[in-house]
């Protein structure tokens, strides 16, 4: 009875939402056939930004939106987010309920000349006391020169400038633009935002999509946070004739799946390797397939992964397990020499045996160390007894003289100092009480106290 009485109200949902839009806020009928030639994702935008899902951090009371909306006070901000989560609807809806006069351009298309365009017509438009909201799509194909063109007219007000990018803008953006606009950060549609879109496309429809629940919940799945592409996904199966609903299988042979989202040149290529890195350190070798398999999955050279794995076995295992170096020079082996796909295997053992090892960076800080030592000492001679000493003017000015070969005493150890005269003791190594470096410390401290008796 619940679930009958949960179905019922799903449909009176559908069918109501479906009648607001088609009649619209006040009741008067919106003409049906230049609705129906617009794409169903351009009929579904927010009219309001009350109605855009998944950004409440942004719109809600409390979000920057949110209290500019308050104050009535616009400010230029730069939307940085991934495709199809709301960065065009929520520039024009700023500019429609600010009042704003909407100029909008695309990077990609447009030029100097076009800039130079629209400064003039919102000079000349502020005079007449209106202001204008210029929208900017791809702003981070502009290069350099061309952004510091918006400067003085976002400096003086002549523009409100909203612009949008799916790349980190502290990269691509000059320093003196950034100082100038606020960067809101939009995120990736979440299930329950996705599920809102499909609701509200079966209202504008009039009727449900032909999924089954898991047809449905693979669908959002391959949207992967992306609602126009989930729209336009809506659409071509509202397209199909009729026939059984549609389980992920029947969904598959539908549509196309969508490629990752992933750059190898840019910043989604560079946050999933050092998601991996970073889970490889913590020793969660689950997580650390996970982001092997999509950096795979996406397109990733292997070859750039076995790189990065190699530095790890150093810098992170080191010689804690000493091994490591030499199950990634294996994978990496393997791998060339069988290609992909057989070869990825070795990648993926390789990750294992990487984030099962202890772990030790010791390796790492004490060659830091090292460096900056050599740097700040200079040109410090050797001291003059581990000098060789091949003629006679370098044995009588004392090169050699002193040394005691290490091999002829009992304990193998001398104990003499190898630093420069003017130079004091440093330790750099500081090995770690995790696997083989144990014993290392172990060595160390004993060498320690022979050193400390032949003083």
């Amino acid at each position: 009875m619940a679930d009958f009485l949960e179905a019922r109200e799903n449909h009176v949902v559908i069918i109501g939402g479906w009648l607001k839009n088609l009649l619209g806020e006040g009741g008067a009928s919106r003409p049906l056939a230049d609705r129906a030639s617009r794409p169903l994702a351009d009929r579904l935008r927010p009219c309001s930004l009350a109605e855009v899902v998944g950004q409440d951090h942004l719109l809600g009371p409390e979000g920057p939106i949110g209290r500019m909306e308050t104050a009535g006070r616009l400010s230029s901000v730069v939307l940085w987010g991934p495709p199809g989560c709301g960065k065009t609807t929520i520039a024009r809806l700023l500019a429609r309920q600010s009042d704003l006069h909407f100029e909008a351009l695309s990077a990609v298309f447009s030029g100097v000349a076009d800039l130079r365009k629209i400064f003039d017509a919102a000079r000349k438009r502020r005079q007449d006391g209106q202001d204008t909201l210029l929208f900017v799509d791809e702003i981070h194909r502009f290069n350099r020169s061309q952004q510091d063109g918006f400067l003085p007219y976002v400096e003086d007000g002549t523009v409100i400038l909203v612009g949008a990018t799916t790349e980190n803008p502290s990269f691509e953006l000059n320093a003196a633009l950034m100082s100038r606009v606020q960067v809101l950060v939009l995120n990736r549609l979440d299930d329950a935002a996705l599920e809102k879109l499909l609701l509200r496309a079966e209202a504008e429809m009039g009727r449900p999509l032909p999924l089954d629940p898991d047809g449905r919940a693979a669908m959002r799945a391959l949207a992967d946070g992306d609602g126009r592409y989930l729209l336009n996904m809506a659409e071509d199966l509202f397209a199909l004739p009729s026939g059984p609903d549609l389980d992920p299988k029947g969904l598959a042979t539908v549509v196309q799946r969508r490629a990752p989202v992933y750059d190898k040149d840019r910043e989604g290529h560079y946050n999933l390797i050092s998601a991996l890195h970073k889970s490889l350190r913590g020793s969660d070798t689950d997580a650390a397939l996970y982001w092997m398999a999509r950096m795979l999955a996406a397109g990733e050279d292997p070859l750039f992964l076995l790189r990065r794995l190699t530095r790890f076995a150093v810098e992170d295992v080191g010689l804690a397990e000493p091994a490591a170096l030499t199950q990634a020079l294996a994978a990496w082996d393997m791998y060339e020499r069988l290609g992909s796909p057989e070869g990825e295997l070795a990648i993926a053992q390789l990750v294992i045996y990487l984030g099962t090892a202890p772990k030790s960076n010791a390796a790492y800080i004490a060659f830091k160390a090292a460096t900056r030592a050599a740097r700040e000492t200079g040109s410090l001679m050797p001291p003059k007894h581990i000098l060789n000493a091949p003629t006679q003017l370098m044995k009588d000015i004392g090169y050699g003289s002193g040394y005691v070969y290490d091999h002829d005493l009992p304990e193998g150890f001398s104990g003499q100092n190898y630093f420069p005269d003017d130079m004091p003791r440093r330790r750099f190594y500081q090995p770690v009480e995790r696997g083989l470096e144990r014993e290392v410390a172990k060595r160390l401290a004993y060498w320690d106290r022979l050193r400390a008796r032949k003083e």
